[in-house]
């Protein structure tokens, strides 16, 4: 029965100790991956016109190119001359922006597992003299709305909320001529000009 018990006490120290080197293991890898010099862009699910641009840590776009087949899109970056920093890699679709980030340390890539993210567009239409403008807003972000008419601010507002953010702004039907919509959201800024 002892011989049984120092068997099991040691088979149950092994498990133990098996299960904390592999914690500790998965915690150690999920923060930085692939140090490489080469890595690979992956998107799935993209369409013909949408636009990759690959950023710095200042939000500098330092390359950008317009996506010319619809399906997945892979392709292999040499990132090696870049300075140390951080970096992201965005694919620009119709409605949201798909987020990856990256960093440079000593010539060698890190991909940071589970850092993809996604910032949602805000939709800008308009009808006749009506302009709606809506956003996806699922972290509370603020929404600052600058509506121009001739290069002359007549809208500035701002929204905040939980869901979806909806506005319908009711333009002047004898105001004919350009107007130029600029929301700010996310640190980022999104634009539209169109004519009544």
């Amino acid at each position: 029965w002892l011989e049984f018990r120092r068997v099991l006490f040691r088979s149950t120290i092994h498990k133990i100790i098996l299960v904390a080197l592999m914690f500790g293991t998965s915690i150690g890898y999920a923060k930085e991956i692939n140090f490489k010099k080469v890595i690979k862009i992956e998107f799935k699910n993209v369409k013909k016109g949408h636009e990759l641009r690959i950023k710095d840590e200042n939000g500098e776009t330092f390359y950008s190119r317009e996506i010319q087949t619809s399906g997945n899109y892979s392709k292999l970056f040499n990132f090696s001359s870049l300075e140390n920093g951080l970096y992201t890699a965005e694919l620009h679709k119709d409605f949201e922006i798909n987020i990856y980030k990256f960093k440079v340390k000593n010539g060698l890539v890190s991909y940071f597992e589970k850092s993809d993210f996604n910032v949602f567009k805000p939709v800008i239409r308009s009808e006749k003299n009506l302009l709606y403008i809506s956003k996806l807003a699922f972290n509370k972000e603020t929404l600052d709305i600058l509506i121009y008419y001739k290069d002359k601010v007549i809208m500035n507002e701002t929204m905040k909320g939980d869901g979806i953010l909806n506005r319908i702004y009711k333009l002047s039907e004898s105001q004919k001529g350009d107007y130029k919509i600029i929301i700010n959201s996310e640190n980022r800024i999104f634009k539209k000009e169109f004519t009544l």
